[in-house]
C-alpha cells in the first residue's frame, strides 16, 4: 500500500452529530467540503419545518443533492462546474445571513 493508498481517519459534522470517515490523504478536503455541504443542506431542510426527524432530513437532502446533480448532467454542464457554482451561491446566502446578524 503506498502512502497515497494510506487511508487516515478524517473527523466530519453533520447535523450535530460527529463521524469518522476513512478516506486518502488527497481525499480528506474533498469530504470535508461534502460534509459542509450536505450539512448545510440538512440544515436548511430542518429549518423549514417541513420535514420532521433526521433519517427523512438525510434523505431529503441526498435527493435534492442527487437531483441537483441529475441536472447539471441534462444541462452537460461539468457537475464539478455546476457544483462550484452552487457553492459559491450557497456561500454567498451564508455570508449575508452572517452580516445581517
Amino acid at each position: 500500500m503506498t502512502t497515497k493508498d494510506k487511508l487516515f481517519p478524517v473527523s466530519i459534522n453533520i447535523l450535530g452529530k460527529d463521524y469518522r470517515v476513512a478516506c486518502t490523504e488527497d481525499e480528506q478536503e474533498t469530504l470535508r467540503q461534502a460534509a459542509h455541504e450536505l450539512d448545510s443542506q440538512m440544515r436548511e431542510i430542518r429549518d423549514s419545518g417541513t420535514v420532521n426527524g433526521a433519517d427523512r432530513i438525510a434523505v431529503m437532502a441526498a435527493l435534492n443533492l442527487t437531483h441537483e446533480l441529475r441536472q447539471a448532467q441534462t444541462q452537460n454542464t461539468s457537475p464539478s462546474g455546476y457544483l462550484s457554482n452552487q457553492l459559491a451561491n450557497l456561500r454567498h446566502k451564508i455570508e449575508n445571513v452572517l452580516e445581517n446578524t
